[in-house]
């Protein structure tokens, strides 16, 4: 069962301002051990470049001609020189390039992503901004204070929305720090962060209904109530 939990609040300046309530069907479901096994297995394969090659026996130069005659010298048979079993021969069985990534549903990737995120909000390991809109430039300054002010040290990822690109300019250059937007986050990047850093915008990981979405269902059933009436 999903349990309640919340998150401390900050300032765009580190301010303390309380504490904020997560979603419990994002931050409190029992973690998926398998699944995030899966496809964080998953990922790293896709991030394989899967490029190596080694060459067989009819790849590797040379070797065309029989060594010796087959019988009569009490040798070993042997009909090329570029055979696996010589020195400078081909490879039996190597590897040659290839595709790793597999294939993950997409429930699949977003339960991964609640377990993760449930496990680290279960430890305490997420902070929450209320928005990076204030930030009117990029300053790797600015975001070194804010991560001074609420006390966080370590691996760090910042997840902000797409329209706070200030903010990921602003930590990308910092060691130890992953800024990335909603679409970019992943069960990988949770796992590997001590902390958490979330935009308070992204804490319904899209889910939620657009900016403007509800003001124009509003307008749409004023009107429709004044034609009724």
């Amino acid at each position: 069962m999903a349990e309640a939990r919340t998150a401390e609040l900050y300032a765009a300046d580190g301010t303390p301002k309380g504490e904020v309530e997560l979603a419990p069907e994002i931050f409190g479901i029992e973690p998926n051990i398998p699944v995030m096994h899966q496809v964080v297995t998953a990922q790293l394969a896709a991030a394989r470049a899967g490029t190596h090659s080694t060459k067989t026996r009819a790849e590797v130069r040379g070797g065309g001609r029989k060594p010796w005659r087959q019988k009569g010298l009490g040798r070993a048979r042997q009909g090329s020189i570029r055979a696996p079993q010589w020195v400078g021969g081909g490879v039996a069985h190597g590897p040659k390039p290839r595709d790793y990534s597999q294939r993950t549903p997409k429930k699949m990737r977003r339960l991964a992503l609640r377990s993760a995120l449930s496990a680290r909000a279960s430890e305490g390991q997420i902070k929450v901004v209320e928005t990076f809109d204030v930030w009117d430039e990029p300053k790797t300054k600015r975001a070194v204070e804010l991560l001074e002010a609420m006390g966080v040290t370590g691996k760090v990822l910042l997840i902000a929305e797409d329209h706070e690109r200030v903010a990921i300019k602003s930590f990308r250059n910092i060691d130890g720090v992953i800024a990335s937007n909603l679409g970019q986050a992943n069960t990988y990047d949770v796992l590997w962060a001590d902390t958490i850093i979330m935009s308070k915008g992204t804490l319904d990981l899209g889910q939620g209904a657009p900016r403007g979405t509800e003001a124009h269902a509003a307008g749409r059933t004023d009107e429709a109530g004044g034609e009724d009436a």
